[in-house]
């Protein structure tokens, strides 16, 4: 009971697709004019029907009393079925009692004939009309003939019917109306999913199809305004890409001239300690480096590897020195993507996780629709779950402390990431249920 109402309360709700509230106004509209315009047919051709019915009346009664009125007694009972109509007969006779109340249809008939009557063929009859009360209410007309004798015109007032193909008619219009909203909705609405499909897959470094720039005038410009938006975007990205690259690059050659020269001094402490900082500024302006070209992995050349015998290799690297990386699930699947992009994507996951965890788990997976996933695990600590999508970003480092020997330099990630948004893929991160973490690289 409480699901149905639920369901009611949700029937009652207002759609929140664009598309169902466009279908709705405008098929409620046609609908509403489309009734108008057949409830002002039915009501024009109701008053044409009932006019073409009094005056049929009228002519027809006038004529038929007069003819009755000339006949013999002996021969009327046999004219009678003759002179019968749809709406209207006639009997001999006083017919049946009835009430004077007559209604408004009842006043009109009732003013046909005694108009008819007086006015018609004979000199004026006698007319006497009353309503006949019961399941079947109709009138009765009392006419007294030259001879005294009483006729009773039995009225039953009734419209011609409805053609029984009208119902079929109308039904088919409304059809229409159906299918004409929803086909006219569907044109409007579909540049609005292609925007939306596009703005969603949007690629500033190239790689996502264009927009298309066709159809209406209004649905062009706007595509056109989007595909350039899109390039400045891009331009924008690449010009801040030259830039980290171009310092990171220009970086290397005074620290090189620095590390020199500290070598040729004197030991001490203080020769020690600017030893390190420098090399930590060595490694950050290599990862910098590293991080600018990672936006450009489409330049290298795709080539077909087999998934499984490219990760077992490098998991046998890693273990001839000495490190615990382990692999299992090698399906033997042939794939065409950048080899030197993937391997420095696993190569940063592996690394990051034997940071933190001590030993690695690699493996490789594939879906029912052909997709590939390349999954490095981890016993370690983990990350908090609000920060699994942040730690993707550039310099973002979980341990906040200046430290770079634990806290690193926030760019291994970043850089996997990018790569594998390079290379046509995705990287994903979650934490293990029985802890650690599972970075996930996913292909095809």
């Amino acid at each position: 009971m409480k699901g149905a109402i639920r369901r009611f309360q949700h029937f009652l709700h207002p759609p929140r697709t664009l598309r169902w509230r466009l279908f709705l106004i405008l098929l409620t509209g046609l609908v509403l004019a489309h009734g108008l315009s057949f409830g002002a047919l039915f009501l024009e051709r109701t008053s044409a029907a009932k006019a073409m019915m009094l005056g049929t009346l009228e002519w027809d009664v006038a004529t038929s009393v007069a003819l009755l009125d000339r006949l013999p007694p002996e021969e009327r009972g046999r004219w009678l079925p003759m002179l019968e109509r749809r709406t209207y007969r006639y009997e001999l006779g006083a017919g049946l009692p009835g009430v004077p109340e007559l209604g408004s249809r009842g006043g009109e008939i009732a003013q046909a004939i005694n108009g008819a009557i007086n006015s018609g063929a004979g000199a004026g009859f006698p007319v006497v009309v009353e309503s006949i009360p019961g399941d079947h209410p109709h009138l009765q007309a009392h006419v007294t003939l030259g001879d005294g004798s009483l006729v009773t015109i039995d009225v039953m007032p009734a419209l011609m019917p409805l053609a029984a193909w009208l119902p079929l008619l109308l039904a088919g219009q409304l059809l229409l109306l159906l299918l004409c909203t929803w086909f006219a909705v569907r044109q409007a609405i579909r540049p609005l999913a292609r925007f939306a499909k596009a703005a969603e897959t949007l690629d500033p470094g190239g790689t996502s199809a264009r927009l298309e720039e066709d159809g209406p005038s209004e649905v062009a410009h706007a595509a056109t305004a989007f595909n350039a938006m899109r390039d400045r975007i891009g331009h924008y990205l690449e010009e801040r890409v030259r830039i980290l690259a171009a310092i990171s690059h220009d970086l290397q050659t005074p620290i090189t001239r620095m590390a020199l020269r500290v070598e040729m001094a004197e030991d001490s402490p203080e020769k020690e300690r600017l030893l390190r900082d420098l090399s930590q500024i060595e490694r950050l302006v290599r990862e910098g480096v590293a991080y600018a070209r990672s936006a450009h992995g489409d330049v290298e050349i795709p080539a077909r590897i087999d998934v499984g015998s490219f990760v077992e290799s490098l998991a046998f690297d890693y273990q001839d020195m000495g490190k615990p990386v382990t692999v299992r699930g090698l399906p033997g699947t042939v794939l065409t993507t950048r080899p030197h992009a993937l391997r420095r994507i696993l190569t940063n996951l592996i690394d990051n996780a034997l940071k933190f965890a001590g030993e690695v788990e690699i493996t490789v997976t594939r879906d029912g629709v052909g997709r590939i996933g390349i999954a490095v695990r981890d016993s370690g600590p983990g990350i908090p779950e609000h920060q699994l999508t942040d730690v993707l970003q550039p310099f973002y480092r979980l341990e906040q402390s200046r430290n770079r020997d634990s806290g690193g330099t926030g760019l291994g990630l970043a850089i996997a990431h990018q790569l594998a948004l390079a290379i046509g893929g995705s990287l994903t991160l979650r934490n293990r249920r029985t802890g650690g973490l599972c970075a996930e690289v996913t292909l095809g």
